[in-house]
């Protein structure tokens, strides 16, 4: 339940947050909110004092139908600000959020992890990449890309097909020499509303992979479509199903409201399961 980060052992058996930094003008909560380096610098100091353990940072917008961007607006976009942020922050421990083995190539000297939507399905370079640098790989479901997964739903057992997808996927990223992987089973990503509730009442079953579970609920759709309301209105509801990630294994939150998710996690710590 450990991962090495730029030599640092983070032990996961204590879930951590993972801030969101989205520096995409697209996103879908929070898309364009930085309007400069100043503003940035301070949401990335608010999350860390906040709790977060890692930050995570993405230049492409991942949300269903998104527009595409090249590898080199990705790097335009994303390289400076891993630098801006190290120069102020030093002890960081930054995410890459990309499929893109030269944007993670470029970037990992001074961060920490990659986060991959694809699980390397994207480039073919990506694993070997990952290998090579020896850094925490997090690996998500997904099917097709942005552009297509909604129309790639259709699945003869959601958790079972799942389950498969990641053994192979850790399988090959194992035969590489990737040490450390986390997996994140991909909330919204090729997965209809109630895909999305069916997976998180089965969250459980994904300790049979034996490795540790990244949970990226926050603010999406399965939320504010379900409670007819809005991305800035789902914080309520962020919080209830984290709270359920947690306590069905749960060891990272990925989330746009660090302080929240750091009280849902002291919570839940709280309660001895054994005595239930």
């Amino acid at each position: 339940m450990t991962i090495n980060c730029k030599g640092e052992l983070i032990d996961l058996s204590s879930p951590k947050v993972m801030g969101i930094l989205n520096i995409t003008p697209d996103s879908f909560y929070d898309g364009g909110k930085h309007k400069n380096e100043i503003d940035l610098l301070k949401h990335v100091e608010l999350m860390l004092e906040e709790g977060a353990t890692f930050i995570d940072i993405g230049a492409y917008s991942s949300r269903p139908n998104a527009d595409h961007i090249s590898a080199s607006e990705e790097l335009h976009r994303i390289v400076p600000i891993v630098h801006l942020i190290l120069e102020k922050f030093p002890e960081a421990l930054l995410s890459i959020d990309t499929f893109r083995s030269d944007v993670a190539k470029q970037c990992i000297e001074g961060a920490a992890l990659v986060n991959d939507i694809s699980a390397g399905k994207l480039d073919n370079n990506m694993l070997a990449t990952i290998a090579k640098l020896q850094v925490p790989y997090i690996m998500m479901h997904m099917r097709g890309n942005p552009k297509t997964m909604k129309d790639l739903t259709e699945y003869d057992d959601l958790v079972k097909d799942m389950l498969y997808y990641f053994s192979e996927r850790i399988a090959k990223a194992n035969a590489m020499g990737i040490n450390d992987v986390i997996i994140d089973p991909g909330f919204g990503f090729a997965k209809t509303i109630a895909q999305n509730f069916e997976l998180l009442s089965k969250l459980e079953l994904f300790s049979t992979v034996e490795k540790s579970l990244l949970i990226g609920v926050s603010r999406k759709s399965m939320i504010y479509k379900t409670l007819k309301t809005s991305a800035k209105e789902a914080l309520n509801g962020t919080s209830i199903l984290n709270t359920i990630a947690l306590q069905k294994g749960a060891s990272v939150l990925r989330v746009h409201d660090v302080k929240e998710a750091m009280e849902c996690i002291k919570l839940v710590e709280l309660i001895d399961y054994k005595k239930l």
